[in-house]
């Protein structure tokens, strides 16, 4: 019996141990797990250590205030002014302007902001001295010493400047080379005013006169003015004397000029900020059936940049009408009028080309 008894002891003994070690185990694991979670609130001071619990102690900061929205300020805005309307007044200058420095002065007394050159006039001379081959041989070019400079320095400045080119009125080169020129049966065809043509339907002819125009855009000219830019009509001269053939293709004039303003824009396709512009005719804008020109509504409105026309007797929104119809946009702020002086204090768009070169 006192063995049992013993054994009955012993057994108590060790459960009592058991139960003592696991509350001491659980004690530290509390107090680890809370001195983990306190941690970030205990202070190290050198008066010792101290809880600095959230929302208790003197450095507890006030409850914010209320959000307050900022007050609404309605600005009203200032009425969009209306735009000053466009002007564009383009004069004619003699070719002397070019190199003697008077082209800006010319142009503010006269009320102008754009000066127009004949690079290529009627007699076929050039203004400038070229590198064409055509343009050498037959003596068209200019040989005048440092002139190109001299435009170069005229076109890098503040004038707009127009380069005109007379395409196929020229009585230099058919002269010399008649393979380039309308033909009779004697000879030359010439105008009125007893001035050679060349042919539209040439390709040699369209080749020299597309190559003028690259050399004028490489010379820095803001726009290039085709004028004489199709076949001549009756109010130029007789035709009954033209000889129909290769020259004057009678069943394919309109294909003959297309394909000329085409090799125009290719010549030009390096120098994307130069305006081409196309001069027209009253007889073309109103759809005259005896126009015999070549020319077209529906070409201008597909290579032409601007068109000059000469002042209509009637209203110049039939031009335009006539242009948009044809698919040309902002056909009326696209539209030159030529006449014989400027108009005063009226917006729009106007060119005089009548001054004697």
């Amino acid at each position: 019996m006192r063995g049992y008894g013993a054994y009955r002891g012993r057994s108590r003994g060790r459960t009592f141990l058991k139960i003592l070690i696991l509350v001491l185990v659980a004690l530290l694991i509390a107090t680890v797990v809370a001195f983990f979670r306190l941690e970030p609130y205990i202070i190290y001071t050198s008066d010792g250590i101290r809880l600095d619990l959230p929302g208790h102690g003197e450095d507890t900061a006030p409850p914010s205030a209320p959000a307050v929205d900022p007050p609404v300020i309605i600005v009203t805005p200032e009425p969009t002014p209306t735009p000053e309307p466009e002007v564009f007044m383009a004069l004619q200058l003699p070719r002397s302007a070019r190199v003697e420095g008077t082209a800006e002065e010319q142009l503010r007394e006269a009320g102008a902001n754009a000066a127009v050159f004949d690079m290529k006039a009627d007699d076929g001379s050039l203004g400038y001295v070229s590198d064409l081959e055509l343009a050498r041989t037959t003596g068209a070019s200019s040989a005048e010493p440092g002139l190109n400079e001299a435009i170069r320095q005229l076109t890098g400045g503040d004038v707009y400047t127009v380069a005109r080119v007379s395409c196929f009125r020229d009585n230099t080169v058919p002269y010399n080379d008649n393979s380039t020129a309308l033909r009779t049966a004697i000879g030359n065809w010439r105008d009125r005013e007893n001035i050679r043509w060349l042919s539209p339907a040439r390709e040699s002819a369209c080749e020299y006169v597309a190559g003028i125009c690259r050399e004028l855009a490489a010379l820095g000219f803001d726009e290039i003015l085709l004028d004489y830019p199709a076949f001549p009509t009756e109010s130029d001269g007789s035709l009954d004397n033209l000889t129909v053939g290769e020259a004057y293709p009678a069943e394919a004039l309109e294909t003959a000029v297309e394909e000329f303003y085409s090799a125009v824009r290719a010549a030009l396709a390096g120098y994307p900020a130069t305006m081409l512009s196309i001069v027209s005719s009253e007889a073309v804008l109103s759809g005259d059936p005896a126009d015999q020109s070549g020319q077209t509504v529906s070409q201008l409105a597909a290579y032409a940049d601007r068109v000059w026309a000469p002042e209509p007797v009637q209203s110049t929104s039939n031009y335009a009408g006539a242009l948009e119809a044809a698919g040309m946009e902002d056909a009326g702020i696209r539209l030159v009028l030529m006449t014989d002086a400027l108009p005063v204090g009226e917006a729009g768009f106007w060119a005089v080309m009548d001054l004697n070169n």
